[in-house]
């Protein structure tokens, strides 16, 4: 893997809270940057493929619905009534 040189300007006061705190955990500055520049991207990364799981999914929703496929509002009401029956009856102990 090739290096290059990441240059930026902070506060001096920052670096040296920073590497302070570096030091304190038994690492250099550079190696906390780079785990931190490490973590963005991965974040970035996993937030990417959330957003695009959370638009197929939509998509497949709006399709669905556009083709027709759709479930009424009184069938919903009753499948949450029997989900809320069957918790209760889970809660109270009973098993039947």
């Amino acid at each position: 893997m090739s290096e290059a040189t990441f240059t930026f300007r902070v506060d001096d006061a920052l670096k040296s809270q920073f590497a302070q705190a570096a030091k304190s955990r038994d690492r250099s500055g550079a190696q906390l940057l780079r785990d931190f520049m490490r973590d963005f991207v991965r974040q970035q990364q996993e937030a990417a493929e959330h957003d695009a799981w959370f638009r197929r999914e939509v998509q497949a929703g709006i399709d669905s619905a556009n083709a027709g496929e759709l479930i009424s509002a009184e069938d919903v009401e009753a499948e949450a009534a029997a989900w809320r029956a069957e918790t209760r009856r889970k809660l109270s102990g009973s098993s039947s």
